[in-house]
């Protein structure tokens, strides 16, 4: 790795009486960094879509085609969080971080300053694929930053808090858009500016707080302070890795690591498909107001909040550690909120708050197990590339399709022929987390067999 990116040396060890302080202090230092810093991606990410009505409304673009220019983001975010995730795993997510949102935040203000960005289609798509490529700067940092910081028994339940962080933040993209109507004379281009320039001010902060490895802080490895080591651990697992290795040891070899990642498609097909969908789906079937509509989108965020946590919860305590049943049981009752969604009559506001609420609580659970399982089925110097390829299939193949092809759909086939492709998505998602589930108690029982031998 090269500059800045480099990762930060080893220094030599504190004294014993320091270890313990030290690390507990750094360790709410650095979630600080990464919780904030993340949620602070997700204040430019999906700002386009509050954009949508009023391009549909005065340029005269359709859903198809403002569907293919957001695609943009899921195909460049998806290759980038593999590939990035591959650079990720030899940098320091210090800098990495703030570099991606910085470049992020700036392609908004582009959006929102600039007439050309909204001019053509071609225009569009090239600014939202640039910007995809930079959101996927941002998991593969935090990743490695909770990999290195918390051990593998404390993993669960840190990584479900983190993980509501682009709730926050996403959720903060509604009020804020309402703020920039008040504020700057009805401009709609203030979805883009405003959230721009608060995540200029977030990235200033992470950079300020946030460090390398805990050895680059004179620190010893996680696995030695909690004495937590995993089954395959080694010394090895504390030397940087080259990209052919993480690749092809790692990450291409590893059969359950490829059932999560397609099961993962189809979450993501849900997840973005309602969510990406929702202001022209409400406006356009059920009527709802700008203002309705914004707060919709901000409550289906923030629903997502406890229901990951739960999610969490459930997969450490009541499944064991499992992270497949959890998930099985979260996506069922999806089906249900989506057919609610789906057959609720206009007219009826407060039902189709309530699944949309309901859809947002229970679809994030998933989302999380899945990106937490990766970091576990790999050593932490390829968790960024493990986590990059469900990443990789949630986004090319799931909300690239809730994108594109759910918006050629509705136009050709209606909004019943969108909600079937969603339908369809949350019982293919159930089947392949039942597979990881047939895999995963495989690898248990092996593991069982192994001890007592």
């Amino acid at each position: 790795m090269f500059g800045i990116f480099k990762p930060a040396l080893h220094q030599a060890r504190l004294p014993d009486a320091q270890v313990d302080p030290v690390y507990k202090r750094m360790r709410w230092q650095l979630f600080a960094g990464i919780f904030i810093g993340y949620a602070g991606y997700y204040l430019v990410r999906k700002n386009f879509s509050l954009a949508m009505p009023y391009l549909i409304e005065e340029y005269g673009y359709s859903r198809g085609d403002l569907g293919v220019a957001l695609a943009a983001v899921s195909i460049a975010y998806g290759l980038s969080k593999f590939l990035m995730g591959n650079v990720s795993d030899r940098s320091n997510p210090r800098y990495f971080l703030a570099a991606g949102l910085t470049m992020s935040a700036i392609v908004m203000l582009c959006f929102g300053f600039m007439p050309w960005a909204t001019g053509s289609i071609a225009a569009m798509f090239i600014l939202l694929f640039l910007n995809g490529w930079f959101q996927g700067m941002g998991w593969p940092a935090c990743g490695r930053t909770m990999v290195h910081w918390w051990s593998r028994k404390e993993r669960g339940e840190i990584v479900s808090v983190w993980n509501v962080a682009h709730n926050v933040g996403g959720g903060l993209i509604g009020p804020m858009f309402l703020l920039g109507l008040w504020a700057f004379n009805d401009d709609w281009r203030s979805a883009f500016y405003v959230p721009a320039f608060f995540a200029l001010l977030v990235a200033a902060f992470s950079l300020l707080v946030m460090r390398d490895t805990p050895q680059s802080c004179g620190l010893p490895a996680i696995e030695e302070y909690k004495n937590d080591y995993p089954d395959s651990y080694d010394v090895s697992h504390e030397k940087e890795m080259t990209a052919k290795e993480i690749f092809f040891k790692y990450v291409f070899n590893n059969k359950l690591l490829w059932f999560i990642a397609v099961a993962n498609a189809f979450v993501y097909l849900i997840r973005y498909g309602v969510l990406d969908w929702a202001p022209v789906y409400l406006n356009e079937v059920k009527h709802f107001t700008v203002d309705k509509s914004s707060w919709a989108y901000f409550l289906y965020e923030w629903a997502g909040i406890p229901g990951t946590l739960l999610c969490g919860w459930m997969s450490d305590k009541f499944f064991k550690g499992r992270r497949a049943p959890a998930g099985i049981l979260f996506m069922a009752l999806v089906t249900v909120a989506v057919l609610v969604y789906w057959f609720n009559p206009a007219g009826n506001p407060a039902v189709d708050m309530a699944a949309l609420v309901a859809i947002g609580f229970l679809i994030y659970g998933p989302v999380m197990l899945i990106g937490l399982y990766a970091l576990e089925l790999a050593p932490k110097k390829a968790a960024g590339t493990a986590a990059g390829l469900t990443g990789l299939f949630g986004y090319l193949g799931g909300a690239v399709a809730a994108n594109a092809i759910l918006g050629y759909t509705v136009d050709h086939f209606g909004w019943d022929g969108g909600f079937i492709v969603l339908t369809a998505s949350c019982g293919l998602s159930i089947f392949f987390l039942t597979l990881a589930l047939i895999g995963e108690s495989r690898l248990h029982r092996e593991r069982l067999a192994e001890q007592n031998a």
